[in-house]
């Protein structure tokens, strides 16, 4: 055989073997993320440990253990749970990685924030919305007021003396506060806290005369003594305080603050895996006993999936945008 021949041959049997070797290469860049029954799912919550989103995923956690693998409970506090949902962007996109998204995280920060380093439409996947809950005006036992009208008479005296405490800065906690200083004249001073277990602990301890919590949170503050309830902030009466009027009910009609808790994907997870996860957490949200703890802790079962949790992030990013302006807020980056 020629040498030419020789020298053609081995090019090619160099270029099949080449060949062989890389195509498991092409196979891997082009493959999707793949999911691993059993392994942790991380569910990366913006507030410290304690929490009511400690309840909540605690309690969908026990029912997801046989079908996806444990959920385990990542709480990176910080910028106002900012650095829970940059750190969810950037994981990987194969199911084991999970963001519990609040109304402040993806609603109300792309308003609050100039430079904010993520879109919360179009960076993360939807999975569901899990419940909402309405606030509540806590005030420290001391605090020489038992209905709402004797509050305001009383904060009205005060003046710029007196401070709220919020579990953080462009949060419903925090512009509840914002609203009733406008609707009723006062001039309370914000005063925001990294999650609600520390403004609990001040509020309870008498650090803060006056905090914005969940309803949820009131009234695991209650059997203490330490603390009263005297709104909530809902349209109408919240069943789980029906004792309670609301502001709306009070003539403070503008003065209205629900916020919710939902379970977001990173960008590009493959549909199969949303679709896994989405089954899975509606299923445990519908049971009998999560929706029992829910409620018992101050939130309402919601289960809405994808297309309903979108619209309601439209119309309150709009609507928070619409009270940010006219309190005239703007966070620092």
């Amino acid at each position: 055989m020629p040498s030419s021949s020789l020298a053609f041959d081995r090019r090619h049997a160099l270029a099949a073997l080449g060949g062989l070797a890389l195509a498991p290469l092409a196979d891997l860049a082009h493959a999707q993320p793949a999911f691993v029954p059993g392994q942790p799912i991380k569910v990366l919550i913006g507030v410290p440990a304690g929490g009511t989103q400690d309840v909540l995923t605690r309690a969908i956690a026990q029912q997801v253990r046989d079908s996806l693998g444990p959920l385990i409970i990542d709480n990176r506090s910080g910028a106002a749970g900012r650095i829970a949902v940059e750190a969810v962007k950037t994981a990987p996109p194969d199911g084991h990685t999970l963001l519990l998204g609040t109304a402040s995280m993806m609603t109300m920060f792309p308003s609050a924030y100039r430079n904010l380093s993520y879109d919360p439409v179009k960076d993360f996947i939807p999975l569901l919305n899990a419940a909402r809950f309405e606030l509540a005006l806590t005030v420290h036992k001391d605090v020489p007021a038992s209905t709402l009208p004797e509050f305001i008479t009383w904060a009205k005296a005060e003046g710029d003396k007196l401070s709220f405490g919020s579990y953080g800065a462009g949060t419903p906690s925090h512009f509840l506060g914002e609203m009733l200083n406008r609707a009723a004249g006062l001039k309370m001073v914000h005063v925001p806290y990294r999650g609600s277990t520390p403004a609990r602990q001040d509020l309870m301890g008498g650090t803060v005369p006056v905090y914005f919590d969940t309803v949820g949170g009131a009234q695991q503050m209650l059997p203490s003594g330490r603390v009263k309830v005297l709104a909530t902030s809902g349209e109408k009466r919240s069943p789980l305080m029906p004792n309670l009027p609301c502001f709306v009910e009070a003539g403070y009609k503008d003065v209205v603050a629900t916020a919710w808790f939902a379970y977001y994907a990173p960008l590009k997870t493959p549909p199969a895996i949303v679709d896994k996860l989405r089954t899975e957490l509606t299923r445990a949200v519908n049971t009998r006993e999560v929706r029992q703890l829910l409620l018992q802790n101050g939130m309402y079962p919601l289960a809405d999936g994808s297309e309903a949790l979108l619209k309601t992030m439209r119309e309150d990013t709009t609507r928070w945008a619409g009270i940010m302006k006219a309190v005239n807020f703007q966070a620092n980056d």
